[in-house]
């Protein structure tokens, strides 16, 4: 009898390590999964979206300069070729030596108008700012000097591109920037091609 308690003891000793050893395996596995699955190169939580003042910000970079701009205030006006009219808003010298024309063209006729004209005749313009309003010109009668849009390094004007024909009815806000001519020079005479030469005053 003592035989068989004896196996049957060494029996239950075994049995007990076994669950024992599984139940330490179980335990092992789980943790190593609850490690694992997380990939250490995968940030804590998702990128976030841009805010709403970033997009903002991008737009912002998008729209002509000035864009605040009353076109409601008319400081002078120039006619151009099949009904277009050219509302000029705002001629302002900045601070960093330049001159920012801000302006309207209205089609006040019956037939879309192509805008490719405006663009002038000057190749560095004419091949990178088609359909744009980069022929516009100032001119300093007093100082005997005509000024250009200005231009990036890559010879891109500083004007409004990218144009589209404007429609019948239509109105397209539009933005050039010169070089500013002498402090003592507050008048100027603006021209797009197109359109009749009109005079503007320089504020700022």
């Amino acid at each position: 009898m003592s035989i068989r308690r004896s196996i049957k003891s060494r029996r239950a000793v075994a049995a007990a390590s076994l669950v024992a050893a599984l139940a330490l395996a179980v335990t092992g596995c789980g943790a190593d999964d609850g490690g694992g699955t997380k990939d250490p190169g995968t940030p804590s939580s998702p990128t976030s979206p841009k805010s709403s003042d970033e997009d903002k910000g991008e737009k912002q970079e998008d729209t002509a300069a000035g864009e605040n701009v009353d076109p409601n205030v008319k400081l002078a006006e120039a006619r151009g070729d099949k009904g277009m009219l050219l509302v000029v808003n705002q001629v302002k010298r900045d601070a960093g030596g330049f001159v920012t024309v801000q302006a309207e063209l209205k089609n006040q006729g019956q037939a879309p108008v192509n805008p490719s004209a405006w663009a002038g005749s000057e190749p560095v313009i004419t091949s990178k700012n088609l359909n744009s309003v980069g022929g516009a010109t100032l001119v300093d009668k007093t100082g005997k000097k005509r000024y250009y849009i200005l231009r990036d390094t890559d010879g891109r004007c500083l004007c409004t591109t990218g144009m589209s024909a404007v429609q019948p009815g239509a109105s397209v806000p539009v933005f050039m920037q010169f070089p500013a001519p002498p402090a003592a020079t507050t008048e100027v005479d603006f021209n797009l091609p197109t359109f009749a030469t009109t005079s503007l005053k320089i504020s700022g």
